[in-house]
């Protein structure tokens, strides 16, 4: 999140990790983990640093050295947060879908003999929230209006993205990615607003698969806030059958329970931070969607003992469903590093006061080696060398690939 305002710092991990400078050192870390793929985002405001003017210096170096030399598959994350900052209006701008689009047209074009797996655009959900309803990131909308307004943006922005990629290569896997999670209501008499909520998570995949119709749960509310009846078939003309469903899941993030105060009025708090239903939220969206499942982000908040249980009860709820057909093609551990806080963005210590360690390495003070593998490296290198064990083998994974995708997809099983 490049752009600045009072009380609001540019927020650019790779820039505050110093990964611009180590990323080398910092990707070989996925070969030691025996990692397939790895999800990782290019900086659009840094490659295209003025309207159709491309630098590519930086991803040219680091792209060849992923795939040729780590032996490695990125998912390239178009756009994981944040916009040039030469776009006027960011998400809710008129050049936004054109912009995004051209953006993807050139990077497409550049590496379609490297890159095949796409991630159009992370989390619409959670950008719709930050940037359209709560103020907190560009263009800084507020209310429900806003939150519609930017949320039709993105999907457009998405569905140009994946129509201008598969020009390029008809053989490019998009993987949408959005933060799952459940609603539960404290009490009965809550259960219909619950819905709406859990209606509210779907809605990005909604409207790209064109689920959207004036008899869905939301037409309503999408009307009452700004949005017309021509956006919303228009979309639905343009809608996709996924390639791969990227699903976010943090157990004390992505499960919220809706509840009454003391005072009558409705609250939303946390529950479940041991991640009681994420077996059955991956079970709820493969049921409405039929795609095939990536895990694109999961770990936990707490020591390495909590952590680890986190692999292994996650890596068992992906046993569980894959033993019942349901086809789980992914799983990653996000992030891989010691990450920055987003609090960063609204505060005013150094970079160093918002490490927050979530990830299998840890950042150390040392000229010579710069990461400290965390007790959950060697537990994740024993779930990659024992595949079966860890998730359970599923001859239906594959079928289910060629019949949705169409084309050939390698390396599923190592």
């Amino acid at each position: 999140m490049p752009q600045t305002r009072a009380g609001h710092r540019s927020l650019d991990e790779y820039e505050l990790m110093g990964h611009y400078d180590h990323w080398r050192e910092d990707l070989a870390l996925a070969r030691d983990l025996r990692l397939n793929a790895i999800r990782w985002g290019v900086p659009w405001y840094r490659v295209e640093p003025g309207p159709g003017s491309f630098d590519w210096s930086w991803t040219d170096r680091v792209i060849p050295y992923l795939v040729d030399e780590l032996g490695v598959t990125p998912i390239i994350d178009l756009m994981h947060y944040g916009c040039p900052l030469w776009l006027e209006r960011e998400f809710a701008g008129p050049d936004y879908q054109r912009a995004v689009a051209a953006y993807a047209t050139a990077f497409a074009r550049r590496y379609h003999d490297l890159v095949h797996w796409y991630t159009p655009l992370n989390e619409p959900l959670v950008n719709a929230l930050m940037c359209g309803q709560r103020g907190l990131w560009p263009p800084y909308m507020r209310g429900e209006r806003g939150y519609v307004r930017v949320m039709l943006q993105l999907v457009n922005g998405i569905l140009e993205t994946e129509e201008q990629i598969k020009e390029i290569d008809p053989d490019a896997v998009m993987v949408h990615v959005e933060a799952a999670g459940l609603t539960r209501a404290a009490t009965p008499e809550l259960e219909p607003l619950a819905a709406e909520h859990r209606a509210r998570q779907f809605l990005a995949y909604d409207l790209l698969t064109g689920k959207v119709t004036p008899d869905h749960a939301l037409y309503p509310w999408l009307m009452r806030c700004g949005a017309s009846h021509r956006d919303l078939e228009a979309i639905r003309s343009r809608r996709i059958s996924p390639d791969v469903m990227g699903l976010n899941f943090y157990p004390q993030w992505s499960a919220r329970e809706l509840y009454l105060k003391r005072t009558g009025t409705l609250g939303n708090r946390a529950a479940e931070p041991d991640g009681t239903g994420f077996e059955e939220m991956v079970r709820a969206y493969f049921l409405r969607y039929h795609a095939p499942i990536m895990i694109t982000e999961t770990s936990v908040i707490g020591n390495d003992a909590a952590r680890a249980a986190w692999l292994d009860i996650s890596l068992g709820a992906i046993r569980r469903l894959r033993s019942q057909e349901l086809p789980i093609i992914g799983y990653t551990w996000f992030p891989m590093l010691t990450m920055i806080d987003w609090r960063y963005r609204f505060g005013a210590r150094p970079a160093d006061a918002y490490r927050i360690e979530l990830g299998l390495y840890r950042l150390r003070e040392n000229p010579v080696r710069r990461w400290e593998p965390s007790p959950l490296v060697e537990r994740w290198q024993w779930h990659t060398m024992h595949t079966a064990e860890a998730v359970g083998p599923q001859p239906g994974v594959q079928d289910c690939l060629d019949t949705t995708l169409k084309r050939r997809v390698t390396r599923t099983d190592r």
